[in-house]
């Protein structure tokens, strides 16, 4: 067997790595109050969160590549604390919140890694820029959409998941997103596929 010596630096961020490889297992635990038995994971809600960031940004005047960023790293403190579903959090103390979750994860990066982690989740959090607040916008669309496709499933009991998703909503064009989500189908896209 060869010796390797290790790099700190690299070690450090594929630790990171391994690490932000639980939110492709965490499941979104909300969810399973409602009966959905196998849930999408935290990895996956946030793909959509990223992408739906850069599309809301796009047509409100703001950087796409940032948004998208923003909701990258949205969630990716709960591979420490997990996905607390709202009906919990009034019994559970934050002590710092995100931002300090983050701090905690990245302690051990390099330092440019680090900072832009962590950058990322005080701007996200901060909710001061337009790019925060179309990511911001794209977590709580994500989430209805979702909801709208758990109830095209049979579950019946998303209606609440709805609401608030859609009364968080802030931007002009998130909105009118959910507005046509709410109006339409979860299978419209695959209606419009066909020849």
């Amino acid at each position: 067997m060869t010796d390797h010596v290790t790099d700190p630096e690299a070690a450090s961020v594929a630790n990171f790595a391994h690490e932000m490889g639980v939110l492709k297992r965490l499941r979104r635990a909300g969810w399973w109050q409602v009966g959905v038995r196998d849930p999408e994971s935290v990895a996956e809600h946030s793909l959509r969160v990223a992408q739906l960031a850069a599309l809301i940004a796009a047509e409100e005047g703001g950087d796409p590549a940032r948004a998208a960023y923003l909701g990258l790293w949205h969630d990716s403190q709960e591979t420490r604390i997990t996905d607390i579903p709202h009906s919990a959090r009034p019994y559970i103390g934050e002590k710092g919140g995100n931002e300090v979750i983050t701090r905690d994860q990245v302690a051990h990066m390099p330092d440019a890694a680090a900072k832009t982690v962590t950058e990322a989740v005080i701007e996200y959090e901060a909710k001061e820029t337009l790019e925060a607040q179309c990511a911001k916008d794209a977590d709580k669309l994500e989430c209805l959409l979702q909801a709208l496709e758990y109830r095209a499933a049979g579950h019946q009991y998303v209606q609440k998941w709805i609401d608030s998703s859609r009364s968080g909503i802030k931007t002009s064009f998130a909105a009118r997103v959910a507005d046509a989500a709410l109006a339409g189908s979860p299978m419209a896209w695959h209606d419009q596929a066909q020849p």
